[in-house]
């Protein structure tokens, strides 16, 4: 008879106590109140993206839902639940933000052409109305309907409750005024109305955006126009200029009885040609990418930065690293003391942001108040910054100093890889220090670095912090229509040509457009620069 050890008896215990009554571990509960969590969260964004109607979303995160679910549930997908995580933010971070992109690339979405059709119907014909010549001012008070139990109905129920004519009328955005029984009034200003609460100042400011959008209808007859307000206290009767045929899918003008109807441009035009403002989002092939690389108003600027843009990143990957390895190397030495002083020195412009450190420089490289021309140059008066030749060599210099230290730490780690006995046989056979360094040192750094300076390149092609901060991409350039300037890599150029700098028109398809051109730019060279890669390894 076998007898069972006090340590295993513990053991059993032990397990008894960390599992539930249903067989389940703690680590079970946990692991469902997680999911519980995600779940939750991809209901929500699923329910948004149901209300947007853009399904595409939906059906992603309802098969991410389900795999998720399935993956952490079940026994046999094991190796899922280390790899499900990656992928999925793979899928929402980059796959999904290329499509996007690529989405947009090929629409004319920018200001003007933001929603649907029927949105812009809809702005069209609330921007367009006017006030009844002659009409009256009312007092008015914001109202928010109660339910049959008193509670109040929802945040869009918002109405108007006036005084016209000694008479309490009350409505909202979906029933016109109608007389309010037993509503109090305290000289023109309504204080109560039975089924309604009267929202006070301080509730009408709160939500002000929300009541100068609002519409009441005057009465049953849309001709009799709508009661809109500005401040929450004094209501006037707009009526409408323009009139949305839904069947037609026109807008016609009610005074001179014009026509506007719905072109390929995604606008309503007139048979004269005339356009109304507001427009909506159509496919526009690849009319984008002409204007972006094709168009007389950007075409002469876009090749010459997009050279611009491969010296400057060339020139960043090359001077970092090889002042990065010289230090690595030099720092290395035996005979060097305070190696972990110098080395901790080195590497504080890597600490700092790096759009701080730009803004920095800019005051400092300043032509007439800067550290550099009043201190260091004894009150010399040189445009590092407004001049083009001398603006490019300073960004690329202000980058070298940003981005050596991180080269220093890669070429640090590297250079302890590389073995000693085969530097000392060089050594032995005659090799002087430079001749060690390139025949030996240089092609063994570049096997392990190679992908870092490949990413490093891609990195800086897209530099835009370091270009926008210190020059903003100035001076700008002579007989150029777009706001281009010498010192514009890419994307600082698609920054400006589509709008987004100056704040006020907008050109997103073209942005999406112009992006994409780099994107592809970039992943072109990546994929060759990677096969180069194993060819070096392959020599190694």
């Amino acid at each position: 008879m076998t007898e069972r050890s006090p340590t295993t008896e513990g053991t059993a215990v032990r397990q008894t106590a960390g599992t539930s009554h249903a067989g389940y571990g703690r680590g079970f509960w946990v692991k469902l109140a997680v999911m519980a969590v995600i779940n939750a969260v991809g209901v929500m964004i699923i329910l948004s993206a149901a209300q947007a109607q853009s399904w595409g979303i939906l059906a992603g995160m309802a098969v991410l839902l389900v795999a998720a679910d399935w993956v952490y549930f079940s026994r046999r997908a094991l190796p899922l639940k280390y790899i499900l995580p990656g992928f999925a933010f793979l899928l929402v971070y980059q796959v999904f933000v290329v499509l996007y992109t690529a989405g947009i690339a090929f629409t004319n979405y920018g200001t003007g052409h933001i929603g649907s059709q029927q949105d812009a119907a809809d702005q069209l014909v609330a921007q367009n109305e006017q006030r009844v010549e002659g009409s009256e001012s009312y007092p008015v008070a914001v109202v928010l309907p109660e339910g049959e139990d008193g509670g109040l109905l929802g945040e869009e129920e918002l109405g108007f409750a006036v005084v016209v004519d000694s008479d309490v009328l009350v409505g909202t955005a979906e029933q016109p005024l109608r007389p309010a029984e037993g509503a109090e009034v305290d000289g023109d200003q309504v204080t109560s109305v039975p089924g309604y609460q009267v929202l006070d100042r301080e509730e009408v400011l709160d939500r002000q955006t929300e009541i100068a959008e609002l519409r009441v209808p005057f009465g049953e007859d849309e001709a009799e126009g709508a009661l809109l307000t500005q401040d929450g206290r004094t209501a006037h009767v707009y009526e409408q200029t323009l009139v949305y045929d839904e069947e037609a899918e026109t807008l016609t003008h009610v005074e001179d009885g014009t026509v506007y109807s719905p072109t390929e441009e995604g606008l309503f035009a007139a048979e004269d040609g005339t356009e109304l403002a507001v427009g909506w989002r159509v496919f526009v092939g690849f009319d984008n990418f002409v204007t972006g690389i094709a168009d007389t108003q950007t075409a002469g600027p876009f090749f010459e930065v997009l050279a611009w843009t491969f010296v400057f990143a060339l020139a960043s990957v090359v001077l970092t690293y090889l002042v990065g390895m010289f230090l690595a190397i030099a720092f290395q030495h035996e005979r060097l003391r305070g190696r972990r002083i110098y080395r901790v020195l080195v590497i504080l412009p890597y600490a700092f942001p790096g759009f701080l450190s730009a803004l920095l420089f800019a005051g400092m490289l300043n032509e007439r108040f800067g550290f550099i021309n009043e201190v260091l140059l004894g009150g010399a008066s040189i445009p590092w910054l407004t001049d083009p030749w001398l603006a490019k060599l300073s960004v690329i210099l202000v980058n070298t100093w940003l981005g050596f230290p991180y080269m220093f730490l890669v070429c640090m780690g590297a250079l302890q890889s590389i073995p000693k006995d085969t530097l000392e046989a060089a050594s032995i056979d005659g090799a002087g220090a430079l001749r060690r360094w390139w025949s030996v040192t240089l092609p063994m750094l570049m096997v392990p670095t190679a992908p870092l300076l490949i990413a490093t390149f891609a990195f800086n092609f897209n530099n835009f912090n370091l270009v926008y901060m210190l020059t903003g991409g100035g001076p700008r350039m002579e007989g150029v229509e777009a706001p281009v300037g010498h010192t514009d890599i890419l994307i600082t150029m698609v920054f400006k040509i589509s709008g987004l700098a100056s704040g006020q028109a907008t050109d997103y398809g073209l942005a999406a457009a112009m992006s994409l051109v780099i994107f592809l730019i970039v992943t072109v060279i990546a994929v060759i620069s990677f096969r180069r890669t194993r060819s070096l390894e392959e020599i190694n």
